[in-house]
């Protein structure tokens, strides 16, 4: 298996930054359609068209981004930017605008360019695209032939999105580092891009995590109280940047798979289920390093890293109060039909998941009574 490395053409971020996209942005396209959020829009909206008038480039078509990502609404995109001639397809605002971006990059073969108002995930620098049935359940994931040509992050956008969507983003980058180490472990797992982890994403994903560690908590205070600052930045970084090329370049494994079986109680009203990705994924994080029989002393690593920012270190945390035996079976079952879970350095079963979803709820149980 080759090893390969993939990541955005060119990554800006600071104070500011969307005053000069046009800049960047003049080498991927001269014809552009801008798909974003309402709220994006009306604070991104005037400096892009000011920007992109000074170097050249002519916006055809502005879309307002509402409602899941769907095949129709790419379709629909797509015919309109086909019969426009556009030649760059910008993505503004959350996960639903950037995913729709992409997949009409994916079906015109357009440059795109993406511009995140959050920092909530690690999606904004990866090559794929998912796509959700009217019902919400995935449908399909796209890849693109690259990644963005460009990803553009004001960081005086980002410091005024909500907190609790900046912290989720550091549960999302928290599990880089343990998915991509775990997958150079196995000798079988390939990462996104088909191919065998590098050195360079596996330092990437390393240096993400210590960065969180480092100025997690001090950046989530900035947040609160909309200061961009040196912490806030480098978490930023971490949050989309170094989580991004560590995650696709580096590989996902347990961490993921776990956050997959989950999905089976999204709609159960017998549960109070509502989280962001990125708080799924820190609790599966905790699930992955029991799997794997981490020391002691490195879990409670993570407990304290998510205990300090507000992330989940437990069941009851997730909205799972009195969850049954059978239900988290269920989920250990269906995260054990992930092929991702075979990126692990061992065999898993739905009755060793089960355990280590068991084990891990009591040992954040425990951790955050302290």
């Amino acid at each position: 298996m080759n090893s390969i490395y993939i990541s955005p053409g060119r990554y800006v971020q600071g104070v500011g930054a969307i005053k000069g996209i046009g800049d960047y942005a003049k080498y991927c396209g001269d014809n552009a359609m801008i798909i974003g959020g309402k709220t994006a829009l009306s604070v991104s909206g005037e400096f892009i068209e000011k920007s992109f008038k000074e170097n050249g480039i002519t916006i055809n078509a502005v879309e307002i981004k509402r409602g899941e990502v769907t095949q129709e609404d790419i379709d629909r995109l797509t015919k309109i930017a086909e019969e426009k001639e556009i030649n760059l397809i910008l993505g503004v605002g959350g996960g639903k605008a950037l995913d729709t971006a992409k997949g009409v990059a994916y079906y015109t073969g357009s440059p795109v360019v993406i511009v995140p108002t959050t920092a909530s995930n690690d999606s904004p620098c990866s090559s794929s695209s998912v796509v959700y049935s009217a019902d919400g359940a995935v449908s399909k994931v796209l890849n693109m032939r690259q990644n963005p040509q460009l990803v553009l992050v004001d960081t005086e956008i980002i410091v005024n999105s909500p907190v609790r969507q900046f912290v989720a983003g550091m549960g999302d980058a928290l599990a880089t580092w343990f998915e991509a180490s775990s997958c150079m472990a196995s000798g079988r797992a390939s990462n996104l891009a088909g191919g065998r982890s590098t050195g360079a994403a596996l330092a990437i994903a390393r240096l993400c995590y210590d960065t969180l560690l480092k100025y997690g908590f001090a950046a989530k205070m900035a947040v609160e109280k909309k200061a961009v600052v040196p912490s806030f930045e480098k978490v930023v970084e971490a949050n989309i940047l170094l989580s991004g090329i560590g995650f696709e370049s580096g590989g996902i494994s347990g961490a993921h798979g776990i956050v997959g079986g989950f999905s089976i109680l999204h709609n159960d009203p017998k549960y109070d289920f509502d989280v962001f990705h990125g708080e799924e994924v820190a609790f599966g994080t905790l699930v992955l390093l029991v799997l794997e029989g981490k020391e002691l002393t490195e879990i409670n690593e993570v407990l304290a890293f998510c205990k300090s920012v507000g992330l989940p270190v437990s069941l009851k945390d997730l909205g799972l109060h009195n969850v049954t035996d059978e239900d988290l079976y269920k989920v250990a079952e269906r995260a054990c039909g992930r092929a991702i879970m075979k990126n692990l350095n061992y065999e898993v079963s739905p009755g060793l998941v089960f355990n280590a979803i068991k084990a891990a709820d009591l040992l954040g149980s425990s951790f955050a009574e302290r």
